[in-house]
């Protein structure tokens, strides 16, 4: 669906008031400016955008398709015409691209600020963010043009088909926190996050949109910026797994909590809710205190948010359904009916013509069949004789047949050589970390790594600035898992699917004699190369090797946005 620019805004302006301490109040606000855009777009106020009970704002100038900006931008259509200002889709000339274009006369009391956001969220440069392209004052008129992105749909058409699967909202989660906490690092913050200003792309990435601009445009100021981006956050994964907002007025085309209840956690609204993905908008969302009775700690910073998000194991999207082919008709060519139409559906079948009667057969027919019969039983005779006779010579040289053994020139038979079998999976009796440095990371979530469930994992905490567990001095060795298959085994095959791409991993087995191995020398056969890895790891040696003790050994982690690095292993299976 065509992109649709949220730049209708409030009645009031908003700028000392805090929308944390009154959210009931905003939601309510937001949704009467989701419900009445259209009508207040199509049909503006008679005194130039103003209404009973409003202080009188700025008129905008008259503005219509196809008017240029700059010679270059043309606007095409008008999406919204509100309390002096106006936004358009357009048309950049110079490059041939759509473009979006908010219009505010340069007197407006905003208009300064307006500015001063967008060329400041235009310095961010990260693609995660729908890009300012342009900020210009000119011609009594300030201007802001921003992409355009036809191909993308908003998390609001997304949720009014239904609540999104677990997959979709992690990655949901996962990418817009990660966003905001590289915008806040530069000083920029958002505090209009809604439904309608998050787009997925048909690629599925998620881009924000508004950054800094949209908060301007309606004079929108927080005492706590990173809170209030925060809480936002949770209220779109609150809305993505519930297909509700998690406060007691509708809003953004969705229906409210029951009132008098409080924050219910996501799991408690609807069956079938992800755990983890509950716990995390339950701790994003504090002002309720919904983390009060939680063990976890609330999550006040988007950096804060993206780090518990990282740390939760990895969900995989759902396996990709194909539709039941078509049971096998076979066709049938009645003998007489090839190449002619087909009777229509409930006319009777057409009767075949009869046969013609075979010809009478002559003397000399006759006689020549009788001949040809002997010439093929005199030939079945001589074929027979020659077999039995190569069987003989067969038998005389102490040769047989195809029949799984072979004579000797001792006269023994000895039987041919099975096939190999196919690997099969051997019993793991205990797993535990590999901890050259002496100490521990995440031994609790050891057993995630042979439970049998892809969804678990063993995860290592984030490190910062190198991708070598931090480069700390107890942690220069790696880590990684040690399995024990209980007493020693042929191993042929070993497969490590892990919590994430990009990690730099290698696998060793120890001596058969070994006992209680936890070095790097007690892990003298390497079984694979060091390599970096793609989702699985897999070991298989030119010949079995015999052990007790298999290690998967990680020296170096993949990128956990900007600055940081994780990694973990989510099931292990050895096969002998």
């Amino acid at each position: 669906m065509a992109e649709r620019s949220t730049a209708a805004v409030d009645v009031a302006d908003n700028s000392g008031d805090d929308p944390l301490a009154a959210k009931a109040d905003k939601a309510a606000s937001d949704g009467v400016e989701a419900q009445g855009a259209a009508e207040r777009s199509a049909a503006p106020a008679e005194d130039g955008g103003r209404r009973d009970g409003e202080q009188s704002v700025t008129t905008a100038p008259e503005l219509h398709s196809g008017h240029k900006l700059a010679r270059r931008y043309r606007l095409e259509e008008c999406v919204t015409r509100l309390d002096g200002f106006s936004s358009w889709r357009a048309v950049d000339e110079k490059l041939r691209r759509a473009v979006g274009v908010h219009i505010l006369p340069a007197d407006h009391p905003r208009a300064r600020s307006v500015l001063a956001a967008a060329r400041s969220s235009a310095l961010l440069g990260d693609p995660r963010f729908v890009q300012v392209l342009d900020a210009v004052e000119e011609n009594d008129l300030v201007y802001v043009v921003h992409e355009w992105l036809p191909d993308a749909t908003e998390l609001t058409a997304l949720l009014a088909a239904g609540p999104l699967e677990a997959h979709d909202a992690y990655q949901l989660v996962s990418q817009v926190s990660q966003a905001m906490a590289a915008a806040h690092r530069e000083g920029l913050a958002h505090l209009r996050l809604t439904p309608s200003a998050v787009l997925r792309s048909s690629t599925g990435q998620y881009r924000i949109r508004g950054l800094a601009v949209n908060a301007a445009l309606r004079g929108i100021t927080a005492d706590r910026p990173q809170r209030t981006d925060t809480e936002a956050i949770g209220a779109l994964l609150y809305a993505a797994l519930t297909k509700r907002w998690p406060y007691e007025d509708d809003a953004y085309g969705l229906s409210g909590l029951p009132k008098g209840v409080g924050l219910l956690p996501p799991d408690q609204v609807r069956a079938g809710v992800h755990r983890g993905l509950s716990e995390i908008a339950m701790r994003a969302l504090v002002n309720d205190g919904a983390t009060a009775s939680r063990q976890e700690p609330p999550c006040t910073t988007p950096d804060e948010l993206a780090k518990a998000v990282a740390a939760m194991p990895r969900i995989r999207p759902p396996e990709p359904t194909f539709p039941t082919p078509l049971e096998y008709q076979r066709t049938t060519y009645q003998q007489g009916n090839y190449g002619r139409p087909q009777a229509r559906p409930g006319a009777p079948a057409p009767v075949a013509p009869p046969l013609p009667p075979p010809p009478l057969q002559s003397r000399t027919g006759k006689a020549l069949k009788w001949a040809v019969s002997a010439l093929l039983i005199a030939a079945l005779g001589l074929g027979s004789w020659q077999v039995a006779d190569r069987l003989l010579d067969r038998s005389g040289t102490g040769e047989t047949g195809d029949t799984g053994t072979q004579t000797t020139p001792g006269g023994e038979n000895q039987k041919k050589p099975e096939a190999p079998k196919a690997p099969q999976p051997l019993r793991i009796s205990d797993t535990r970390e590999f901890m050259p440095g002496g100490s521990g990371i995440q031994q609790d979530q050891v057993p995630n790594a042979t439970d049998g469930d892809s969804d678990t994992a063993w995860v290592t905490p984030r490190y910062e600035n190198f991708p070598n567990f931090g480069n700390l001095d107890n942690r220069k060795g790696g880590s990684g898992l040690i399995v024990d298959l209980g007493s020693v085994q042929n191993v042929r095959v070993v497969e490590a699917a892990m919590y994430r791409a990009g990690q730099t991993a290698q696998v060793f087995a120890a001596g058969e004699d070994a006992t209680d191995p936890s070095s790097a020398d007690d892990f003298p056969h390497a079984l694979s190369e060091s390599q970096e890895v793609g989702e699985t790891l897999k070991a298989t040696p030119d010949k079995p090797v015999r052990t007790r003790y298999v290690l998967i050994h990680i020296t170096k982690l993949p990128s956990d946005g900007p600055g940081g690095y994780r990694g973990g292993i989510s099931e292990i299976k050895v096969l002998g």
